[in-house]
């Protein structure tokens, strides 16, 4: 029997290529590697900490499905699905949020930060949201969950939720595990010192950015001093970012990269760089603009997920709900 494997991005907006190294790539490979039972999920509950216009929401999902898909997962494979179709989501959040110490989640460095950065904005629902993402995790009894650095904090906490759950009311949950891959952390084309954000469009590489985007962002991209193409993250943090992305692409380790551009200055660097990122994006653009030609029926392959998560997720709510007395 294979081991569970869940993880969902959220609809907030355009993906850039960030989201697409990090995540995206990253679920296809787990996925056909064929060691998991992949479950993944658009994470439309969460979207809703920040501020969101109502009448994008649903193209916003939508959109999360069609770069799902347009990247290689396969509705076949994996189960693809809707987060806030799963009522079980947000039922056993409140359940967990009844376990859960406050100190554990005022410690969360995450929810620092964000209500620095987003001060009209600091809810309830951006507090409590790693207990959120517990519930994802803990409702499919998954044994891993793919995860960036700054998440582990997070699963951290899932993990403590469990082994108290479990201590409490019996074993229950399955203690889920980080599984971290190499990805490269990419910083803002415009401000190496701040990691690529859709808050920064024009340092922002998205997906579905056309050629003639993609080439004027690169070309408009910071440098460092003097023109040597060299990775130093201390001493040259543009030119390493730029590098990064060039490897991500290309599949080029970055001191053959390097080697190719000797003697070569910064401008003939960007234009290939831009034509690299151009090619590596082409059979993503490609394949989605294909899908949502068919919308009604990514949709529906959708539905189907639903309905497997939704089974699984009863499951194990009416499991929790004996432990804890409910019925």
């Amino acid at each position: 029997m294979k081991s569970v494997l869940v993880s969902g991005i959220q609809p907030t907006g355009k993906l850039h290529i960030g989201n697409y190294l990090g995540a995206l790539k990253n679920f296809v490979e787990l996925q056909d590697s064929g060691k998991y039972e992949c479950f993944f999920f658009v994470a439309d509950l969460h979207s809703l900490t920040e501020n969101f216009d109502p009448k994008e929401k649903k193209a916003q999902i939508d959109d999360v499905i069609l770069s799902f898909l347009a990247a290689g997962l396969n509705a076949k494979k994996s189960t693809i699905f809707v987060q806030s179709e799963i009522s079980e989501h947000s039922e056993l959040a409140w359940i967990l949020n009844t376990i859960t110490p406050m100190g554990e989640l005022s410690r969360m460095t995450q929810f620092k930060d964000k209500s620095e950065s987003t001060t009209q904005n600091i809810n309830v629902g951006l507090f409590s949201y790693p207990i959120l993402m517990a519930s994802d995790i803990l409702l499919y009894d998954a044994k891993f969950v793919p995860v960036g650095n700054d998440q582990d904090q997070h699963l951290e906490l899932a993990r403590a939720l469990t082994r108290k759950f479990n201590s409490k009311f019996g074993k229950t949950f399955l203690e889920p595990q980080a599984l971290h891959t190499e990805v490269p952390r990419l910083m803002s084309l415009d401000d190496p010192e701040k990691k690529m954000s859709k808050s920064r469009p024009e340092g922002c590489l998205f997906l579905d950015d056309e050629p003639e985007i993609i080439r004027k962002k690169i070309k408009r991209a910071v440098t460092d001093s003097g023109n040597e193409v060299k990775f130093d993250e201390k001493g040259k943090p543009a030119i390493s970012n730029l590098l990064l992305i060039y490897s991500a692409f290309s599949g080029k380790k970055i001191k053959e990269i390097e080697k190719m551009f000797i003697g070569k200055g910064y401008g003939e660097f960007k234009s290939s760089l831009a034509e690299v990122v151009i090619e590596g994006l082409a059979p993503f653009q490609k394949k989605k603009t294909e899908l949502k030609k068919k919308l009604p029926q990514v949709l529906k392959r959708v539905e189907k997920g639903n309905k497997k998560a939704k089974i699984v997720a009863s499951k194990k709510m009416l499991e929790i709900k004996k432990k804890i007395g409910l019925i």
